[in-house]
This record gives structure tokens, C-alpha cells and sequence, in this order.
């Protein structure tokens, strides 16, 4: 009898998960969110994004952080950072896309599959690993610093260092390109139309393309969002080329399969979708922008926050040096591209 009531009285006993945990992390999470968004809408030419991750490796390097932060850090590295990719699905309309002609969807494609594909490849005559190569060549191919977290959320890399080191270089090369982009087509001749497909197909975030086109002028802002919003869009078929190539390799290793596709480019797919089709009114797109901002910013902020500058110091040239010549790579197929459909 009494092994019975022991038996009846152990799931009584049993604690539920809590989110307390999670708390003094979240919190500081927030509170840099608001400080980047606040500095964003002074100087809107600096990324919220990059605010944060500077924010983050401030942070750790400068001041000793409580173990109690821990929790709430990981957790927003890594699942509000997936939430903050599927809400920016919402940004998208493959109708503007398609608008854009047969001639600039198919250099887009060639940007992004070229890019990604010579990115590996110079990463690997430089000795660099796979892991520390793919993040590069996604984020300076397709959009900055959502790729390289999108593309950490499939492959899950040990080394947080690798993802910061991505990013920083996007922050970096991608506002190098704000200016010179504009002056080479001045020089080249360009007018703002294909000014601003160039500055589209070429500059790694979003915000600087807008920054870009915005210098460039005469019409040149909008064209250049379109394109790169359809860069954007090729964040899907990647991560699931990517998703698939490692369930056939861990399938021969008998280590646990990857799904077939993540669940938040699922998600990603299923906010393109319903933007599409007209479904989701243009309030609720305005503020799942900011949102979705937000979102990505604490990520950010908690990446930062676990990585030491000595580390980074650590990595040495090689990485930048494979920035630079996919920075090179990504602008001269776009300027191709741009050259053959203008």
C-alpha cells in the first residue's frame, strides 16, 4: 500500500516547467532593444542590428555578467532570433518581385547561387572551415545578418564566435558599400534605374540598401528595395538546399536526422504566402516590422553578449580577407546582370 501512494503521489511533486529562469536575460534583452531602436531613429544610416551586437560584445568585455543572464541570453539568441526571420516573410511580395521582370529575377538567382557558390569556394582554397565559410558566403549573398542567423538556425554551429564574426563583417563591408556604390556608378555611367538595381543585387542589408539608394537618388530607393527584398526571398530555398544536404550527410553518419526543412523557414514561407495574397492588412505588416526589428536586436544583443573581443581578435585576416572578395564576387555578378537586362 504505502509503495502504491508513493507511486499516486510522485507526479504531484513533479515541477512544471517556469519562465523565471529566463527572465533577468529577456530583460536586459529589452532594455537593449530599446537603446538600439532609440539610436536607429537618431541615425537612421546605423543599423539597429549592428547597435545591439556592439551593444552585447560591450557589454561582456567591459562589465562581469551574473550567470543569472545566462538563460534569458540563449534563449533569445536562438528562438527569438528564428521568430524574428519568420516575421520578416511579412516584408515580402512576390508580386513586386516578379514585377521586377524575367531578366533581373534570373541575375538575382545568379547573385545568390554565384555568390554563395564562389564564397565556398575561395573560403576553401583559404583554409577557412565549412561552418565559418557558409555564414559568410549566405550573408553577404542573400541579407546580411538575418541570413547568417537563419543559416546558424540550421546548422547550429558550436562556435557563437563564428556567427559574430559574420555579422561584424556584414556591418562592415556592407557600410563600406553605402558610399561606393553610388560614386563607381557615377563613374560608370549608371543612371538611377540601374543604379539602383546595382545597389539592390550588390549591398548586404537591407538598411543599407535603402541608405544607398537614398544617396543615389532620382527613383533609385525604390527600385533598389525591390531587388533587394527578391534577394531576400531566396532565404527559403537556401535554407532548405542547406537543411537538406546535412540530413544526407548525418543520415550516413547514424547521428540524428535534421528535419527535412526548419520550422521557422516554414514559418518564413507561410508570411510570404499570406503577404502575397493580400491577406494580412498594412497595420499589422507596419508594426510585425517593428517587431520583427526588435526581435532580431535582441538576438543580436545576446550574441554579442556571449562573445569575448579577445576571441575575435583570435581569428585573424583570413576571414576578412573572404569578406572582401565576396563583397567583389556578389557586386561584379550584379553589375553584370545589371549591364545585360538595362
Amino acid at each position: 500500500m504505502a509503495h502504491l501512494t508513493e507511486e499516486v503521489q510522485l507526479p504531484q511533486t513533479r515541477r512544471r516547467p517556469t519562465i523565471v529562469p529566463l527572465l533577468p536575460g529577456l530583460g536586459l534583452c529589452a532594455l537593449a532593444v530599446v537603446v538600439s531602436l532609440l539610436v536607429n531613429h537618431l541615425v537612421p544610416a546605423v543599423s539597429a542590428l549592428l547597435i545591439a551586437i556592439v551593444l552585447g560584445m560591450l557589454l561582456r568585455n567591459l562589465v562581469p555578467l551574473s550567470a543569472a543572464f545566462d538563460a534569458g541570453l540563449a534563449f533569445s539568441a536562438k528562438k527569438l532570433l528564428r521568430l524574428g526571420v519568420v516575421l520578416l516573410g511579412l516584408q515580402l511580395v512576390v508580386g513586386d518581385v516578379l514585377g521586377l521582370g524575367a531578366g533581373v529575377v534570373v541575375v538575382v538567382i545568379a547573385v545568390v547561387v554565384g555568390g554563395i557558390a564562389a564564397t565556398l569556394l575561395i573560403g576553401k582554397l583559404m583554409g577557412i572551415g565549412f561552418t565559418q565559410r557558409l555564414l559568410i558566403a549566405c550573408g553577404f549573398s542573400i541579407c546580411g545578418a538575418a541570413a547568417v542567423a537563419a543559416v546558424d538556425g540550421v546548422v547550429e554551429p558550436d562556435d557563437d564566435d563564428e556567427v559574430v564574426t559574420a555579422i561584424a563583417l556584414v556591418v562592415l563591408f556592407g557600410t563600406l558599400m553605402i558610399p561606393l556604390v553610388p560614386l563607381a556608378a557615377g563613374a560608370l555611367g549608371l543612371g538611377p534605374h540601374d543604379a539602383g538595381l546595382w545597389a539592390g543585387g550588390s549591398i548586404h542589408e537591407v538598411a543599407q540598401v535603402v541608405a544607398a539608394g537614398g544617396v543615389i537618388g532620382g527613383g533609385a530607393l525604390g527600385v533598389a528595395v525591390i531587388v533587394k527584398l527578391a534577394r531576400v526571398l531566396m532565404l527559403a530555398p537556401v535554407m532548405a538546399v542547406i537543411s537538406a544536404v546535412r540530413r544526407r550527410r548525418s543520415a550516413g553518419t547514424g547521428g540524428k536526422r535534421p528535419p527535412m526543412m526548419p520550422l521557422f523557414v516554414v514559418g518564413f514561407i507561410a508570411m510570404v504566402a499570406l503577404r502575397s495574397l493580400g491577406i494580412v492588412p498594412e497595420g499589422i505588416v507596419d508594426v510585425a516590422s517593428v517587431v520583427q526589428n526588435a526581435l532580431l536586436a535582441a538576438a543580436m544583443f545576446a550574441l554579442g553578449a556571449g562573445v569575448k573581443i579577445r576571441n575575435l581578435i583570435k581569428v585573424g585576416p583570413k576571414p576578412f580577407a573572404l569578406a572582401a572578395c565576396s563583397t567583389v564576387v556578389v557586386a561584379g555578378i550584379a553589375l553584370g546582370g545589371v549591364m545585360l537586362v538595362a
